[in-house]
């Protein structure tokens, strides 16, 4: 895959640094520049500068604009000895945290480390391998307690609530997780064991209970796999969510005000409607739980 814009203009801009083209204190294209040099949009301009600053290339000088950082502020290299599997991966989660999951390529993480592309191959064989290895760890960030609280339903809610916010706080990692060809991820697994302990018991055939833990995790990810999606269209486009919805609704209004849709229209006339992604996971979870609720109680 074909990195994205704003990675490939990094480079050019690494490499002027690193081949002494551009010294310490010298000032790089500003986000003006790159528009005009590249013919590119200011949010694709903006996210070259702010690769460069968190590889600690450049920095921010009062006055004077971006500049070349000093040697000592840069990143030593690494040499392909300090380098290991966890490294690698620890710096493959934190440029898909902060640039999303199409901006990860094995050079992308080998220049984040300082190191030659090849040397990551040591540690994982592909991009493929390395992305279930970030998702793995990712996941391992939630720990169930020892003891779980009382009821299957207060403990399907601390294993959704803790999902939906790990998926809050890497959203490529919905992307990364499929429901038709399921991973064998260790810590994947944790979270199946934590489910089906909860709905186990209750008189429910294994088949309802696999098929309940799935669609909860479902219900989750579903939702969250809009969190990358949103930040990409965002960065694109430099509109946020709530200005894009600003200006497209007066296009909705005159739909529903034609009469072809009178039962949308007398809905959302009745009370303004605060679209938020979190009151909506909260809301089909509880509505899911119901159900499992009658599905227990039947089995009971």
């Amino acid at each position: 895959m074909t990195d994205p814009p704003y990675l490939r203009i990094a480079a050019e801009i690494r490499h002027r640094i690193t081949s002494g083209e551009l010294r310490e204190g010298d000032k790089v294209p500003s986000t003006r520049r790159i528009i005009a040099e590249w013919g590119v949009a200011m949010a694709t301009a903006t996210k070259v500068l702010a690769t460069l600053k968190r590889d600690g290339l450049v920095v921010a000088k009062p006055g004077a604009g971006t500049v070349v950082a000093s040697r000592a502020r840069r990143p030593a290299p690494r040499t392909e000895a300090e380098l290991s599997r966890e490294r690698v991966v620890k710096a493959a989660i934190r440029i898909a945290d902060a640039e999303g999951i199409r901006a990860l390529s094995m050079r992308r993480v080998a220049s984040g480390l300082g190191v030659a592309t090849m040397a990551l191959y040591r540690h994982v064989t592909a991009k493929e391998e390395l992305i279930l290895e970030m998702a793995d760890r990712a996941l391992g960030e939630i720990r169930f307690p020892p003891e779980p609280p009382p009821g299957w339903r207060a403990q399907l809610e601390l294993m959704a609530r803790a999902q939906w916010a790990l998926f809050r706080r890497h959203p490529w990692l919905a992307q990364a997780l499929s429901i038709t060809r399921p991973q064998p991820l260790p810590n994947l697994l944790a979270h199946a064991d934590w489910a089906t302990r909860a709905l186990d018991g209750h008189g429910l055939p294994a088949s309802t209970i696999m098929y309940a833990h799935i669609t909860i995790f479902n219900h989750v990810r579903g939702i969250a796999l809009s969190f990358e999606a949103e930040a990409d269209t965002e960065s694109g486009t430099a509109v946020s969510a709530d200005a894009w919805l600003a200006e497209h609704e007066p296009i909705l209004w005159d739909l529903v005000s034609g009469g072809r849709f009178p039962n949308f229209a007398g809905v959302v006339s009745r009370a303004p409607f605060d679209y938020d992604l979190d009151t909506l996971f909260e809301f089909g979870l509880q509505r899911l739980l119901d159900g499992f609720s009658v599905l227990i109680a039947k089995a009971s």
